[in-house]
């Protein structure tokens, strides 16, 4: 028997909602008509934090609490007007990824369990060259979000004495994501880099709360500037994107000002739609503020003339220029006894 469902017209395009009345977010009752339903509602902010760039969709089918799918390859079978952008793993493998350019691409991708969205730090006209350097402010055990905000505010300043921009917003679980614009001339490589020099600054500024160590035995109860989000493939739920939760979450931006007084389950399903009606996108001018990035290197040659080098790449890479050994201390052969 085919299952139930409503359609839903969004601009020209027609998209269809199969088992509207499934349940998703058993906390909030909230279903997957909700879920469609809640980024329709949030349509420019959504379609500005994704627009050109290669999404890979985080589905859950079975709701939240469901089993997740990590999906680089939009299924082959799909409406003409979603549109893609290929994109190339470390493996050497492609994909043909989702490249959202209206809201209908969105709700379509929500229709299949599409909780998270997450999309890429570049675009599809330069898929190798990051158009936004991201800051990942990420609590370790032991650390909160209170401790993840005090960190914020000292990435604020940071910024502030570059000349940078940044645009914060919740991760939707314990952390805090900033974004910065720059200009598409960079190397994934060379982007990262100086995304690590940033975070080492921070990480002198704070030494008893901030870390940038790769291995997880050497963070203790510190926060993690997570540098590694800077590498190529490598993603972070969108702004406006849900997370899955129980309780419908939202990756929310929020503004400086609002940060300090903020908790992550402040923005969910439930209250994004009535926040976003009436302040609208709060990083709509976030295209308008790009950054120079030539500031970043001068600190990238600051750290190397002082012996601080290169960091540890995520384990699917192959070995980096200038890496160092990517083995855990505690197994390291020459540790010191």
């Amino acid at each position: 028997m085919a299952s139930p469902f409503v359609e839903l017209e969004v601009g020209e395009r027609t998209v269809k909602v199969t088992n509207p009345d499934k349940v998703y977010y058993r906390l909030l009752k909230a279903t997957k008509l909700d879920h469609v339903e809640y980024y329709l509602s949030v349509g420019e902010g959504i379609v500005r934090a994704l627009y050109e760039r290669p999404t890979q969709l985080k589905r859950h089918p079975g709701g939240a609490e469901g089993e997740a799918i990590y999906q680089k390859r939009v299924p082959e079978k799909r409406p003409d007007w979603i549109e893609t952008a290929r994109v190339t793993f470390p493996s050497g493998r492609h994909a043909d990824e989702l490249c959202v350019t209206e809201i209908a691409q969105v709700a379509w991708a929500a229709n299949l369990g599409t909780i998270d969205f997450h999309p890429w730090p570049s675009r599809r006209a330069h898929v190798d060259n990051p158009d936004e350097l991201r800051i990942d402010v990420d609590p370790q055990p032991g650390t909160t979000f209170r401790d993840a905000k005090r960190v914020a505010a000292v990435v604020r300043e940071v910024l502030d004495e570059l000349g940078y921009t940044g645009w914060p917003k919740t991760s939707g679980n314990r952390g805090i994501h900033i974004a910065c614009r720059i200009e598409p001339s960079w190397s994934f490589p060379e982007v990262r880099r100086c995304a690590l020099a940033f975070a080492r600054e921070v990480e002198r500024r704070l030494p008893k709360k901030v870390t940038t160590a790769w291995w997880k035995e050497e963070r203790g109860r510190r926060v993690f500037i997570d540098y590694n989000q800077n590498a190529r493939d490598r993603t972070i739920a969108s702004a406006y994107s849900l997370r899955a939760r129980p309780d419908g979450t939202v990756s929310a931006p929020v503004t400086w000002d609002e940060l300090p007084d903020i908790q992550t389950e402040d923005f969910t399903l439930a209250t994004m739609p009535k926040r976003f009606a009436e302040l609208g996108d709060v990083q709509a001018g976030i295209d308008d503020a790009v950054c120079d990035l030539r500031k970043l290197f001068e600190w990238v040659e600051r750290d190397e003339a002082a012996g601080i080098g290169e960091a540890p790449y995520p384990p699917q890479f192959p070995k980096m220029p200038g890496e160092p050994k990517r083995v855990q201390p505690s197994r390291a052969k020459d540790r010191p006894k």
